[in-house]
């Protein structure tokens, strides 16, 4: 596999300090530069913001996907297999209520990858994921 470039993505929060303790205090990530309306973090290597926007009323939408309702849009990353697990601990004792909890999907199915989803304070939806071979990250 190729090395890989951080990416940065710009999310909208309709509360800052809110979701500023979330990404810091909860996630663990570091926090950055940041000005009235946003806050960037290194979210695992990549480059991350979280930029103030009113609150909307849109639904979430999902998607299924291996018998689970995957929430469309998300964004996550894709961790070594040992980081998962233990971040994937950390969160269940921060009490983090799960969209759809730490499991096995496409198990012993080409992609086979161990996945969790669950939203930050502004409904936003993550997903964080990890391959025991990370060649299978793309496999059909």
């Amino acid at each position: 596999m190729q090395k890989i470039t951080p990416f940065h993505v710009a999310v909208p929060v309709h509360n800052l300090d809110e979701c500023r303790t979330f990404y810091r205090d909860v996630l663990g990530c570091e926090e950055g530069r940041s000005a009235e309306q946003w806050v960037d973090f290194n979210f695992f290597g990549h480059q991350f913001v979280i930029h103030y926007k009113p609150k909307s009323e849109e639904d979430t939408h999902t998607n299924p996907v291996d018998g689970k309702n995957v929430p469309v849009p998300h964004y996550g990353v894709v961790l070594p297999w040992d980081t998962f697990q233990t971040f994937s601990k950390t969160l269940i004792e921060k009490g983090i209520d799960f969209v759809i909890e730490p499991y096995i999907r496409f198990k012993g199915e080409p992609g086979e990858q161990a996945t969790m989803f669950f939203l930050d304070p502004a409904g936003n939806a993550l997903e964080f994921k990890a391959f025991k071979d990370m060649g299978q990250l793309f496999a059909k």
